[in-house]
C-alpha cells in the first residue's frame, strides 16, 4: 500500500467530519436553556454582602462532570472582571465543606464556594439539575437563569452588559 492510499483511508467522510465538528462545537459551547428574569434575588447573606456587584450564582457539585467543565471559564471570567464589580457565589451541593474546599484549592479556583442548604436551594425555586446558574444585577434583581453549562461566550453575553450599567441610586 502506498502512502497516498494509506492517507486516503484515513480521510473521513463528509458525514464523519460534520459529526466530529459538531462534537467539538458542543464541547466548547455546550447547550443550555437561558431564561430572562426580572424579579428580586432571594434575600441571602452571601448575596446581600455583594449588593452593587453583578453576581453569578452557580449551583454545582464536585462529582458533576458538567460542573467541573464550566469552572475554568468561570474562574477566568472572574479574574478578568472582578475589579469591574463582578462576583461569583458557587453553592456546592456536596456533603461537606472540607471536600469542596479541597477541590477548590487543588484546582486553583478563587471564588467563594459555600455549601448550599435547603433554604438556599428553595430560595431559588429548587435545584433539580446541575449546573444551574443565575445572574443577579447590581440592584439585586435576578436577570438570567441558565440551566446547563456556562462558557466564556455565554458569560460575556449575559454579564458584560450588566457590568456597564451602574447600580440605581438608593
Amino acid at each position: 500500500m502506498t502512502t497516498r492510499e494509506f492517507l486516503k483511508k484515513l480521510t473521513p467522510s463528509p458525514v464523519t467530519a460534520i459529526l466530529i465538528g459538531l462534537i467539538v462545537y458542543l464541547w466548547f459551547r455546550p447547550p443550555a436553556f437561558v431564561d430572562e428574569l426580572r424579579q428580586p434575588a432571594p434575600d441571602l447573606p452571601e448575596l446581600s454582602a455583594l449588593r452593587g456587584q453583578v453576581v453569578l450564582v452557580n449551583f454545582w457539585a464536585t462529582w458533576c462532570p458538567y460542573c467541573r467543565h464550566e469552572m475554568p471559564a468561570m474562574e477566568r471570567f472572574y479574574r478578568q472582571h472582578r475589579e469591574k464589580g463582578f462576583a461569583i457565589v458557587a453553592y456546592s451541593l456536596d456533603k461537606s465543606q472540607a471536600e469542596v474546599d479541597a477541590f477548590m484549592r487543588a484546582e486553583g479556583y478563587t471564588f467563594p464556594a459555600p455549601l448550599a442548604d435547603q433554604a438556599t436551594t428553595s430560595a431559588f425555586g429548587g435545584v433539580n439539575r446541575m449546573p444551574l446558574s443565575f445572574v443577579v444585577d447590581r440592584d439585586g434583581m435576578l436577570r438570567h437563569k441558565v440551566a446547563g453549562q456556562v462558557h466564556a461566550g455565554r458569560l460575556d453575553d449575559l454579564i458584560t452588559p450588566l457590568l456597564a450599567v451602574p447600580a440605581a441610586a438608593r
